[in-house]
């Protein structure tokens, strides 16, 4: 079956007639700013699936339960990372300074490799030392 496509100006449209709602299958795809109107309007998409406009990134990670630290405050780094017994990369103080801010706000819902990758690109697109 072939996919339907909906932008703004359909969602207008569909609710000037007096309809209320959309269902929303993997055959049926809105644009962005149809999601956008629909939300203004008052307008349902029905579905059977998490309510995700297209842009957005499934992030399963975080949709799961996660438990919470025992002890409130920054969980060590040698917990969340275990670093090998070779001679390891110095990590700048800001870094360390960052990663240890999000850790104590987001806790071990986020995974470690992909902070330090974030964190280090960061760091050196600013010019932070």
């Amino acid at each position: 079956m072939p996919k339907q496509f909906y932008t703004e100006h359909d969602i207008e449209d569909m609710a000037r007639k007096g309809i209320k709602s959309l269902q929303v299958t993997d055959d049926v795809v809105l644009t962005e700013l149809a999601y956008e109107k629909a939300k203004k309007l008052d307008f349902q998409l029905l579905s059977d699936r998490a309510d995700n406009p297209p842009a957005a990134p499934v992030r399963p990670y975080l949709s799961e339960k996660q438990t919470p630290p025992s002890t409130p405050g920054v969980a060590p780094i040698p917990q969340l990372m275990p670093q090998p017994a070779q001679a390891a990369p110095r990590v700048p103080a800001i870094e360390q300074r960052i990663r240890s801010a999000v850790i104590a706000k987001l806790g071990n819902q986020i995974d470690a490799k992909l902070l330090d990758a974030i964190i280090h690109r960061v760091v050196k697109a600013t010019g932070l030392k």
